[in-house]
């Protein structure tokens, strides 16, 4: 689930965002935590508990939700992971020069090449744990040689001069909207951790998979008020690269380059996997061939990049749907908590429920807010 949210959207939306709100940026990275960790904990136990993919606990609640459900899913991880295999070739063109179209290509091969191992699921867990390493050393590498302003951040952080709900909207979007959140619990379902007994288990995974997003979050936002703050020029072009090279040179470009394969290659990885698990319930074809499945959705998102190209719009707006998303997705799980022919015996927490009822609320208003002053 972090690899999946830590992808090239999230390392731009993080940089773009800086730029734009300053310190007060700490306000926004802050209250999308906790309305991460909301999110999580009651998807993620309701999945377990239910021991059904989401759409399957949609259906149940309401015939058809499901694949509504799942077709606004599929699409913004489609959308997703068209920046993802984008955001690959970028990372190996600055690592080691490659030309961005081949090193997309050669990206989406090597995710191809971990479905096509027998164990497929244990050498996909193994890689982006290796890769979120490597991601958050180098980030917190960057954050101490830019020397941010690390009291002004955490003055702001509490106490915002400014806030933009479009910015918390795209956040919460990217960090657990869409098919993010549904990665890691769909991934422990078919790793068979699942039932009531699994419980604290879940829920302390929930909440590191948001602790490790948020992480690497906090450091690259230091990492780039470091930068900002001494009026150095960032490149709008390529905003997350340029930081990297303002705050250590050419080895931090180098680096970069690094960083933004890693979170790329991981995001092309869940947003894949999750993807198809959506579609499980509705074709037994793609049950049986599941890793095929991905293959095709991987090989898609590449072939539709080659032909369109400038994803960096794609990745800015797939965060802000995903956002408009995930109060569809948490209303339905919320109801389903409550219905023992889902769960059974289980009682979900009241306190877990008002927090998943004012995040609801909370969303739906931002997300609202946004629309209108998108068309008005």
């Amino acid at each position: 689930m972090a690899t999946s949210a830590i992808g090239p959207g999230f390392l731009t939306q993080t940089t773009v965002f800086t730029q734009s709100l300053g310190a007060s940026f700490g306000f926004v990275i802050l209250t999308s935590i906790l309305i991460d960790i909301a999110v999580q904990l009651n998807i993620w136990r309701v999945i377990a508990v239910a021991e059904k993919r989401a759409q399957d606990i949609a259906n149940l609640l309401w015939p058809g939700l499901g694949g509504f459900i799942s077709f606004l899913i599929v699409l913004g991880g489609l959308a997703f992971n068209i920046g993802n295999v984008a955001g690959a070739g970028l990372g190996l063109n600055a690592l080691l020069g490659i030309p961005v179209l081949t090193g997309a290509v050669i990206s989406a091969g090597i995710a191809i090449a971990i479905f096509m191992v027998k164990e497929a699921g244990k050498a996909m867990d193994r890689f982006t744990q290796l890769m979120g390493m490597v991601m958050i050393i180098i980030i917190i590498y960057i954050a101490v040689t830019s020397v941010p302003p690390v009291t002004e951040a955490a003055l702001r952080t509490f106490v915002p001069l400014k806030i933009d709900l479009m910015t918390i909207v795209t956040l919460v979007g990217g960090t657990v909207g869409g098919y993010i959140t549904f990665s890691g619990g769909h991934r422990l379902l078919d790793a068979g951790i699942k039932g009531q007994g699994s419980l604290r288990q879940v829920s302390t995974s929930a909440v590191m998979g948001i602790s490790v997003a948020s992480l690497v979050r906090i450091f690259l936002f230091l990492a780039s008020l470091g930068v900002i703050s001494k009026g150095l020029v960032v490149d709008p072009g390529n905003p997350t690269g340029s930081i990297f090279r303002l705050a250590a040179g050419e080895i931090g470009y180098r680096l970069f380059g690094l960083v933004m394969f890693a979170a790329a290659i991981t995001s092309v990885i869940g947003s894949a996997y999750t993807s198809v698990s959506f579609l499980k319930s509705f074709s037994t074809k793609v049950m049986t061939n599941e890793n095929k499945v991905i293959i095709g959705f991987i090989l898609v998102s590449t072939l539709i990049f080659i032909a369109v190209g400038k994803p960096v719009n794609l990745l800015i707006m797939a965060g802000a749907v995903n956002g408009f998303i995930l109060p569809i997705t948490l209303t339905t799980i919320l109801f389903a908590a409550y219905k023992t022919r889902i769960v059974g015996l289980y009682k979900h927490p009241k306190w877990l429920t008002a927090f998943g009822v004012l995040v609801v609320l909370i969303m739906t208003y931002m997300s609202a807010n946004v629309l209108i002053s998108l068309f008005v």
